[in-house]
């Protein structure tokens, strides 16, 4: 992550703001367990947020159950997430990053359910959840 993001941190202070597991997700690609993640299971209205800067990245009518283990969104909010090529584990993907803090995200895939034909597979580890408030 060699790029410039507008919300930047150095390497200690990552380790500072996160847990051992969000910092092994979000700053150097790691992935948690299928079906051990908070949000995988989670469908509250809100909206869910990168965990290292905050910036809202999916709606929660945009999440479905995919059976993958992971929580599944059909689309992000426009702009919040960057796509990367990704050829490790010897195979290609597009990997998705939070597009403020460069914070790895997961993955997505071109076999979504819905209409956008997408599923980007998330990390719990590296989200947050902000409930929907009472109108």
């Amino acid at each position: 992550m060699n790029k410039p993001y507008p919300f930047n941190k150095t390497e200690d202070a990552w380790r500072k703001l996160l847990s051992q597991e969000e910092y092994r997700v979000l700053r150097e690609q790691g992935t948690e367990y299928p079906h051990s993640g908070a949000y995988n299971s989670h469908y509250e209205k809100g909206t869910y947020n990168c965990r290292g800067c905050n910036q809202p990245l999916y709606a929660s009518d945009s999440k479905f159950d995919s059976g993958c283990g992971w929580p599944s969104y059909d689309q992000s909010i426009e702009g919040a997430i960057e796509y990367r090529k990704d050829s490790s584990h010897g195979m290609v993907r597009v990997e998705i990053v939070c597009s403020n803090c460069g914070g790895h995200q997961g993955h997505v895939f071109d076999d979504g359910p819905t209409a956008s034909g997408k599923r980007y597979c998330v990390n719990s580890a590296s989200i947050s959840f902000e409930a929907k408030k009472e109108d």
